[in-house]
């Protein structure tokens, strides 16, 4: 019980809930895509994704200095299991601004802009 608490609960936070939008639309995001995305500090950023990470809902990869999240590929834990029940309810999620947030930091990231030198939103 005790773990379906801790999952609901990093799944109520706004910002969270954002970071699983992002990711189930678009794929692997490393902490610089969140923080360019939302516009939230490196420090904020990465504790809205290990928060995620500890409770399951992504798992993490390094590389080299930078670490890229996604969502875990097997659906046979109990955070796999309520991200497939609610995958197509977060996808339909209307998030336009964040959509268009989202598009404008790769076409930045594409330009070449480092992920240490972000644009202020």
């Amino acid at each position: 019980m005790r773990t379906f608490a801790e999952i609901f609960k990093a799944m109520g936070d706004e910002t969270r809930l954002t970071i699983l939008l992002l990711i189930l639309r678009h794929g692997e995001m490393c902490v610089c895509d969140v923080e360019g995305v939302l516009g939230v500090s490196q420090s904020k950023a990465s504790r809205h994704l290990r928060y995620l990470r500890n409770a399951g809902l992504l798992m993490d990869r390094r590389e080299g200095i930078w670490v890229y999240y996604n969502i875990p590929v097997k659906t046979d834990s109990d955070a796999g299991r309520i991200i497939a029940a609610n995958k197509k309810l977060i996808l339909s999620m209307d998030n336009a601004e964040t959509e268009q947030k989202y598009q404008n930091w790769m076409s930045r990231k594409q330009a070449g802009e480092s992920c240490g030198l972000q644009l202020k939103q």
